[in-house]
Formats: C-alpha cells, sequence, structure tokens
C-alpha cells in the first residue's frame, strides 16, 4: 500500500531533476525496488511525469494550485563545467594530500584557474556535483573555497548501484578522496561526502534547529540508504563532526550505522592515509563500529553518555512559553506526553499553542495528524496564533495581506502535516513510516496525534492489548528519533459529581486501557474554566522535567492565543491554590 502523500509525491518529483527515476508509488511493492521506471521531463510551466510501471503520470505545476499547498522547492540551474580540466594541477594536489589521482580517476574532480575573492585568479581544485548542479572550488594555495551553483546531493551519489551494500559518508570531499582512493574498485561500497560539511551551531552534541533545512541531501539518497546493509559515518574528530554524525542517524536510522574509528592525532580520513597508508585506511572502514549493538549494551556503550551527563548535568526540557505551566511541564525530546480532557476543553487548541511557542522560541519543526483539523483551517488556526490577529474579518482587525503570507510561510517552514488524501484510514505503521520522513527531510522534532480514536486498529482481539502495544511502539519511536510525542486521548464517559461539577479526568480514566497512565512519559489534562483552562500535570516521569500540579491560562479566543493568569485583588485573600493529589479521588465516575 503506498504511503506516501500527494504533496510528498510532488515534493519528489520537482526535487530530482530531469531524467528516469525510481518510482516511490510502485517500487515498495516491486521485486525490483530499484528499477528506474518514473521519466520526469523539466517545461517551462512545471514538470510532466509518467511511470512505465504503474502508469501514474501528470504534471506539477510550477505555481502552488491553492494558497496553502506547500511551494516546491526550486529548481537548480545546471552551471558549465570547465571545457577542460587542469589535470596536472588536480594530479599534483591530490598527491600532496596522500591521494592517487589514478585510483580516483572515478571520482568528479577538476583542475584550472579560478577566482577568489581577495586572492583573485589562481590555481584551484574543482568537485563537480550531480547533473552539474555545482562545482565546489578550493585553491591549491592558501584555504580559499568557493561554490559556482547550489550543491543540494551527496557528492558522488550519482555513482549508486544495486551492487553497493556499504555506503560511506565523510563531512567532505577530500576525505571522499581518500576513503576511494585506499578501498580503490571494491565494487560494493559506495563513498560519498556531504556538501555542505559540518554544522556550525551545534550545542551538547546537537545540531541547532535552525540548521534542520541544510540536511535535505539525505531525502534525494532515501532509496540508496534504504538498499543499504550499512552505512559508515567517516566524520571528523571534532564536536561539529560528532553532531553531524548524530543528526544523520537520527535521519536514516541508527540499526544500519557504523563510525570510522580514527586514530590517534588524525582529525579525519585523509589525515589518516598520509599517516598510516592506505591499506590502513582501508581496514579502518572495513572493521568500522557498530552504533550500537542491537539489543544488548555494556557499561562502557554509555560511557560517553554518562560523562556528559557528569559534566553537563541533566538534560532540562525545552519551555512551554508559559512561566506557571514550566514549574509542573516542561517537553523534552525523546518523550511521550499523552494528553486529556473533556469534550470541548480545548485539548487540541492548548497543544497548538505550545507547538507555536516552541517554534518561536527554539525553531523546532513538527508532524501533525490531527484526523479533526482539515490541514487548510488547522494553518488558519497556527496562522492566527503567529500574526497574534484573527484571519476572518469580525470585530477585530483582521491580519493584512503581507501578514498572512508572512505567517503561512512561517507555518510551512515549521509544520508537515501528515493528511490521508487517499481516503485510507490512518495506521500507526502509516503515522510512524509518514513522520519518518518528515523527520529526514525537515528535521521534525515533534509529532501530535490528535486524537487516538481515529487511528485503525490491527487484528488485536482485545483493545487494552491493542492499545498496549501501541504505546510502547510510540515510546521506542520517540526514542529512536529523538521526538517529542502528544498524543491526545478522550476520557470515558463520565457523569456529574453530587455537586453537579464535572470531575477532572487523568490518564487513569482515558477510555480503553490502563496504559495510557502507565506508559505515558508525561500527562497532562486540560480543563475548562469559562474563559479559563486549567492545565493539570498528573504523571512526570522525571522530577527536573516537571512536577505533579496545576497552571491556569488565560485564553484569547480571538487569536487562539494563551497567557499566564494573573489573579487581582480579589484573590489576594487566596493566594495558594491547593495542588489535586490525582493518584487517589473520591469522585464517582461512570467507566
Amino acid at each position: 500500500m503506498n504511503l506516501m502523500s500527494d504533496s510528498d509525491f510532488e515534493y519528489f518529483v520537482t526535487s530530482q531533476g530531469e531524467g528516469r527515476h525510481v518510482c516511490p508509488i510502485c517500487s515498495p511493492e516491486r521485486k525490483k525496488k530499484n528499477e528506474k521506471t518514473l521519466d520526469v521531463d523539466v517545461v517551462s510551466d512545471g514538470v510532466l511525469y509518467k511511470c512505465w510501471h504503474c502508469e501514474i503520470s501528470g504534471k506539477v505545476r510550477e505555481k502552488p494550485v491553492s494558497d496553502f499547498d506547500i511551494d516546491p522547492p526550486a529548481k537548480v540551474k545546471a552551471i558549465s563545467l570547465p571545457k577542460q580540466s587542469d589535470h596536472l594541477i588536480a594530479d599534483n594536489y591530490l598527491r600532496s594530500r596522500g591521494i592517487d589521482p589514478d585510483r580516483i580517476r572515478h571520482l568528479k574532480v577538476v583542475g584550472g584557474s579560478h577566482y577568489f575573492h581577495g586572492a583573485g585568479d589562481v590555481a584551484a581544485v574543482g568537485f563537480a556535483y550531480q547533473n552539474n548542479e555545482a562545482i565546489k572550488w578550493r585553491s591549491v594555495e592558501g584555504k580559499h573555497f568557493i561554490q559556482d551553483g547550489s550543491a543540494q546531493t551527496l557528492w558522488n551519489i550519482e555513482s549508486a548501484t544495486e551492487a553497493h551494500t556499504t555506503v560511506v559518508i565523510t563531512e567532505g570531499e577530500f576525505d571522499c578522496c581518500a576513503i576511494s582512493d585506499a578501498l580503490g574498485d571494491r565494487e560494493d561500497y559506495l563513498i560519498v561526502s556531504v556538501p555542505n560539511g559540518a554544522p556550525q551551531k551545534v550545542s551538547n552534541r546537537r545540531v541547532d534547529p535552525e540548521e534542520d533545512r541544510k540536511f535535505a541531501y539525505l531525502w534525494h539518497a532515501k532509496s540508496v540508504f534504504e538498499q543499504a546493509d550499512k552505512i559508515v559515518l567517516a566524520m571528523d574528530a571534532d564536536e561539529p563532526g560528532e553532531a553531524l554524525g548524530e543528526e544523520i542517524m537520527r535521519r536514516v536510522g541508527r540499526a544500519k550505522c557504523y563510525h570510522l574509528e580514527l586514530p590517534e592525532g588524525c582529525k579525519d580520513a585523509n589525515d589518516a592515509l598520509i599517516e598510516h597508508g592506505a591499506d590502513y585506511l582501508a581496514d579502518l572502514v572495513e572493521s568500522a563500529s557498530p552504533t550500537p549493538l542491537v539489543g544488548v549494551y555494556s557499561a562502557d556503550d554509555y560511557a560517553e553518555d554518562v560523562n556528559f551527563l557528569y559534566e553537563r548535568g541533566l538534560m532540562e526540557g525545552k519551555s512551554t512559553g508559559f512561566e506557571g505551566l514550566d514549574d509542573v511541564y516542561t517537553v523534552l525530546q525523546g518523550q511521550l506526553t499523552v494528553v486529556t480532557g473533556l469534550p470541548g476543553s480545548g485539548k487540541s487548541e492548548f497543544i497548538d499553542a505550545v507547538l507555536v511557542n516552541l517554534a518561536e522560541q527554539h525553531d523546532w519543526k513538527f508532524a501533525i495528524a490531527s484526523f479533526e483539523n482539515p490541514p487548510p483551517l488547522h494553518i488558519i488556526k497556527l496562522s492566527e496564533k503567529r500574526a497574534r490577529k484573527p484571519f476572518f474579518k469580525g470585530n477585530t482587525q483582521r491580519m493584512s495581506q503581507t501578514e498572512m503570507k508572512e505567517a503561512k510561510g512561517w507555518v510551512n517552514d515549521h509544520f508537515a502535516f501528515l493528511d490521508s488524501k487517499d481516503g485510507e484510514a490512518a495506521t500507526i505503521d502509516s503515522i510512524i513510516d509518514r513522520t519518518k520522513q518528515a523527520v529526514m527531510r525537515l528535521g521534525c522534532r515533534g509529532l501530535v496525534i490528535d486524537p487516538y480514536n481515529y487511528i485503525a486498529q490491527g487484528s488485536t482481539e482485545h483493545e487494552h492489548q491493542a492499545i498496549s502495544e501501541m504505546l510502547t511502539r510510540m515510546v521506542q519511536f520517540a526514542r529512536s528519533c529523538d521526538l517529542h510525542i502528544w498524543f491526545i486521548a478522550h476520557p470515558a464517559k463520565m457523569r456529574a459529581n453530587d455537586q453537579g461539577k464535572m470531575p477532572i479526568p487523568n490518564g487513569n480514566h482515558i477510555s480503553g486501557s490502563a496504559a495510557w497512565f502507565a506508559k505515558a512519559d508525561c500527562g497532562i489534562t486540560v480543563h475548562r474554566l469559562g474563559e479559563h483552562i486549567e492545565v493539570h500535570s498528573w504523571k512526570c516521569r522525571f522530577k527536573w522535567i516537571g512536577s505533579v500540579g496545576s497552571a491556569r491560562l488565560t485564553y484569547d479566543p480571538v487569536t487562539g492565543r494563551y497567557k499566564d493568569f494573573v489573579e487581582w485583588e480579589e484573590a489576594a485573600n487566596n493566594p495558594v491554590r491547593p495542588v489535586r493529589n490525582f493518584n487517589e479521588t473520591e469522585d464517582e465516575w461512570d467507566i
């Protein structure tokens, strides 16, 4: 069954360039998964496509169909390669780096004179990217760099064939050349380089969210990674290199990833070639260490993490954007939050507000599986929170065309919508699969599933067992992809207590299974009190993330935004509100 949405397919078609490609629609179900049957032809007003196997065909227009369509990425214009390469310049420079040029003739390395700001026309070595999308130049003397065009793919990815069972990813083109020299004509190895080096913004061994979109080149190589048995990460031995390796593993999955262990005193693979020779470097690549062993670990496997915690302390959660709420609930990647509340209490609206705050304050990106909010309406709600103005006409001044365009663009940059346009019921498998694509392409750090009861269950006979298994998978998925997942679930039917008030539900009162409470890392209830809401935290697995308690927020129905509730003088005599114990209750429940 095809799980690729229309927007994903359009993105795929517009980002591939002219030629024949693997069809993402039919190839997963075919025996010959890597056969290229999809023809793509770029025309003046869009892109034509046709698959000769499944016969899907059509045209993706250059302009979006409606205001809410995602604009296709700009087409990369081919640049002109030098008509004649000065091989003497390139070969001599490669030899100075310990690389035998005769062993890497298959790589697109050129030489010649090139202009650099501050240096003028000087001898340089260039690395040409596939389809002539870019050439990255480096001066032979000094350290001058310049790029003609825009490199958006892995260098040498066009050499991929079905024979390649191991992919080696390096941090730079010279490292790619060094390993290619060391391995010679090994047909089972594909050696590629990232186009833009290691990220510049690194904190706590993680890539800054601002650099998330710089990893789109991984999406273009998705089929190559899926085919490979091993992915060897040959990063530089420094913090940016480590962060680059961590981000690649987060996006392609850790199961296939191996690490190149560089010897003492060597910064990168090229250094290892110069200092120890080709045979030594080849042995390093062939004996790369798996990361990690599948399911079985020793204390030494965690030594680096333990040392990190000793030096830096425990990782704190991100602020929700509400000072009062942060005392009881913050957001940490790799965790699952279960959200509940009475019908109409504003669960979805509140979570949207938290997402907008995280996106504005920390530049997080999110995947949204919202079954009760059609994407156009959901985009409007998020735009209102961003613009601080209503979208539609009314008593309050609405956002201007300029403000609407800015808000829509911001939503487009930070949110991906998991929509089933083919009418198929959503399953946990389909949600996980599409979220993995969003993590790989956009670097999403959060996922919202709203609500649970729209998800089709498998063949499991008992609902409580199906829910328990589903939550186990979501917890594992959150940790493996370093995501924070919000799962919204309705409580069972309830009745008012003796005072005529509806009790405040918690995780033990969610329909279907006690696992909602047991398996959540964090649990919150959104409870409406007139113009205000109370957010009750009824579970927090780690005390440095939050605690059991509650916070009150004020809601603005015009913009959908919230702010911390401020008690005025009439509440001065009762400044402290007791915190409810959610582990026990005397209320009557109709479950």
